[in-house]
């Protein structure tokens, strides 16, 4: 073993927590409070620029957390932004109000964002117009770690020693206005990020990782935007039992028409129509909206002109000339599934289990997801179209290729050319 490796043993029999002796009760987690109660909602300008300008005066990191109404409402976009920085102290800020925080994202550009799981929030940050230049997830810092369970709470109670309020996660947060528990619940969100970033970083530190993790940083905070799904659609759950074409363009008139609505009530599209009754739909074709009202999510208690609105696009998709119909699936964009190697190519299906087998080994070694050493889309690609000649430059050039950090890449690479080597 490695010192970083030793280290890494070491934290993880800490992180585990461990039960105490018998003889011995378990000290009671303080409940966190706020240092200096629940600040008052920003929601106009004049209050936005007072936190702009205490903020932009503050020092050292700052702690950002965003709440959306995911299940609620249609979307992904910010209902409630969360931020903390010494010297500055605590804000909430309400998107709804406030809804182009573009001038804060400049006050606190050059400065390191903390964030938890910062890819779910980024998407949303970059909608009001705040995206930072540098930052630390230390949801992320906690899975280089080792740490068993990385939940904000978790970490929070593991590492700092304090128990989150827990409770107001999935509620509602579009409601106006927000009652004082769940914004007692959001400020506590930031109120500790900016010390669980130093611990995690004095941990990763010890670990010989915090230049690992410094790279997956330096990634998240510098890739584009996703773009947009190809064919949403076909991510309606239940698909797989929609074999024909014809029911493929049905589940693809009631998606889009869902959509539409959705879009237009400002309402998650699960409320409008459920993807169990699409599928449904599909799969019976009904001709009328009498038969459609016997399938389940078209009950009693949808009236008769949403009904004719899901039986007018059930009625366009049966319309359609057969060349207008979906295919049954999308092309792939990459290697097939690792189920179909071993038949399409024996070969390649060996590489992919010693690759593997190599790379589960090493993650355990050094404490930490598979997932995060090296994505699995990653090794199946190298497995099923490896270089002609897998030597350690041609192999950590096609790592960088899909993407690897310079991190991941002088961990297995070797890894990978003793694996594609061997099976050649």
């Amino acid at each position: 073993m490695t010192d970083a490796q030793e280290t890494a043993a070491d934290t993880s029999l800490r992180t585990t927590g461990g039960a105490p002796p018998d003889d011995v009760a378990p000290a009671p987690i303080p409940l966190l409070e706020p240092r200096e109660g629940i600040p008052p909602v920003v929601a106009s300008d004049d209050a936005l620029a007072r936190v702009i300008s205490a903020f932009a005066a503050g020092s050292g990191p700052v702690a950002v957390d965003a709440e959306r109404a995911s299940g609620y409402r249609y979307g992904q976009r910010a209902y409630l932004v969360q931020l903390r920085r010494d010297g500055a102290g605590s804000a909430l800020i309400d998107p709804v109000g406030c809804p182009d925080l573009s001038g804060l994202g400049s006050a606190l550009s050059g400065s390191e964002w903390i964030l938890h799981a910062a890819t779910q929030d980024l998407p949303c940050l970059r909608e009001i117009g705040m995206t930072p230049t540098g930052l630390f997830d230390t949801e992320l810092a906690g899975r280089l770690a080792g740490f068993p369970r990385v939940g904000l709470g978790a970490m929070v109670e593991n590492v700092l020693g304090y128990s989150l309020e827990k409770g107001h996660s999935a509620v509602d947060w579009s409601t106006r206005p927000l009652p004082d528990p769940w914004l007692r619940y959001a400020a506590l969100d930031v109120e500790l990020l900016i010390d669980l970033r130093n611990a995690l970083e004095e941990e990763l530190g010890r670990q010989g990782k915090l230049e690992w993790a410094r790279e997956e940083f330096d990634a998240i905070a510098s890739a584009p935007p996703a773009p947009p799904r190809k064919d949403p659609w076909r991510r309606t759950s239940g698909m797989h039992k929609v074999r024909r074409r014809r029911q493929m363009a049905v589940v693809r008139e009631l998606w889009t028409t869902r959509d539409q609505v959705a879009r237009r009530r400002d309402i998650s599209p699960g409320k409008v129509l459920s993807d169990a009754a699409i599928v449904e739909a599909a799969l019976a074709l009904p001709p009328n909206t009498q038969a459609l009202t016997a399938l389940p999510g078209f009950g009693h208690r949808m009236g008769r002109r949403q009904l004719e609105q899901w039986q007018a696009a059930v009625d366009r998709a049966k319309a359609l000339p057969d060349s207008e119909l979906p295919q049954p699936g999308q092309a792939l964009a990459g290697p097939p599934p690792p189920r179909a190697w071993a038949d399409k190519d024996p070969a390649a299906a060996a590489r992919l289990s010693a690759a593997r087998a190599a790379v589960s080994e090493l993650a355990t070694r050094l404490n930490m997801p598979q997932e995060n050493l090296i994505t699995p889309d990653t090794v199946r690609r190298i497995c099923w179209e490896p270089p002609k000649h897998p030597t350690p430059d041609t192999v950590e050039t096609a790592l960088a290729a899909y993407g690897a950090r310079h991190w991941q890449i002088e961990q297995v690479a070797p890894l990978l050319v003793r694996a594609l080597a061997a099976t050649a």
